[in-house]
């Protein structure tokens, strides 16, 4: 399960600036805020089973049968269900998040057929994307391709459609709405997949799993809202104001995250030390599963925030022994 992940404000009383978590930290949610404090009766009855308004909805959006959707409690139940799911030979491109590789290793199966290949597009730590072509060339390649689009709405380059997952037959994609429209205390996600394939998953999926508010908010933001926007040229002049300091290299990306490493020190004394004296927080990346205690990952925000990044990290850079 997660441990040591990004947006760990919990630990901490005194952040100011946010870098460790990719989500757009600047959304507008006031509308949200005022149609839910219209609808808390909605507390006192079951939700649906199964969020059957808020799929045909999805569906409707995405132009696919409502067979083809399932709602789940935000995109990490939906990858503990494909792995319970499907008892195949499964294997992630690393490195990427770490919930593909624990939820493999709990529903191992001894009777496995066919081989599954994970993927995160765009991918979280590194930024990199890839563009259809070879998404489906990835899907020709494997039984079945599990394509993680959490972070579609924070690149430009073209993503898989979900009409071209359905038609693909062999695709299981993954949608979050935590990064979507930044809400991640909601836990919205959904798979979008070829109705065989949804067949299989729906035998697992739990009642209820969805809140009833949680459902109501994912209907309001499917109709009314609009995808969070990242500024993508100023992650980019972040990332080549990082490389100036000298010391630290950056991975080239096509989000508003990136991958970091500094070799005289390691991430997590210098996550400390950020917090600690400059209220910033930023993500300690060791526990990618291909990382080394060197990496850390930061998020783009504002452009006096990531002058104010820079100017704390050059200063600690230039002042601090290696280790």
């Amino acid at each position: 399960m997660i441990e040591g992940h990004g947006d760990d404000l919990y630990l901490y009383a005194n952040v100011r600036m946010n870098f460790s978590s990719n989500i757009c930290q600047h959304a507008d949610h006031s509308a949200l805020k005022q149609h839910l404090a219209s609808r808390l009766d909605l507390i006192a009855n079951y939700p649906e089973p199964e969020a059957w308004s808020l799929e045909r909805l999805i569906a409707e959006r995405h132009g696919v049968d409502p067979r083809s959707v399932i709602v789940t409690n935000g995109a990490t139940e939906a990858i503990y269900l494909v792995a319970q799911a499907f008892a195949m030979h499964h294997r992630c491109i690393e490195p990427s998040f770490s919930e593909y590789a624990d939820a493999i290793r709990m529903y191992r199966s001894s009777k496995k057929s066919g081989r599954a290949l994970w993927l995160c597009n765009p991918n979280n730590p590194t930024g990199e994307a890839l563009e259809p072509d070879r998404v489906q060339q990835l899907a020709r390649e494997n039984s079945l391709l599990v394509v993680d689009q959490s972070y579609e709405h924070y690149t430009a380059v073209p993503m898989l459609t979900p009409r071209q997952a359905v038609g693909a037959g062999n695709i299981v994609q993954l949608h979050s709405f935590t990064k979507t429209y930044a809400v991640p205390g909601l836990r919205i996600g959904y798979i979008v997949a070829a109705p065989r394939l949804t067949r299989q998953l729906r035998r697992y999926l739990r009642p209820w799993s969805v809140g009833v508010l949680a459902v109501e908010a994912g209907r309001f933001l499917v109709e009314h809202a609009q995808p969070v926007s990242v500024d993508l040229a100023e992650a980019q002049r972040l990332r080549h104001l990082l490389q100036s300091t000298g010391a630290v290299t950056v991975r080239e990306t096509h989000t508003n995250f990136m991958l970091c490493h500094v070799e005289s020190l390691t991430a997590a004394r210098l996550k400390d030390y950020l917090v600690r004296e400059h209220g910033m927080l930023i993500r300690d990346a060791s526990n990618f599963r291909g990382l080394t205690p060197h990496h850390f990952r930061v998020a783009a925000q504002t452009p006096p925030e990531n002058e104010a990044l820079f100017s704390a990290l050059r200063q600690y850079l230039s002042s601090t022994p290696s280790l």
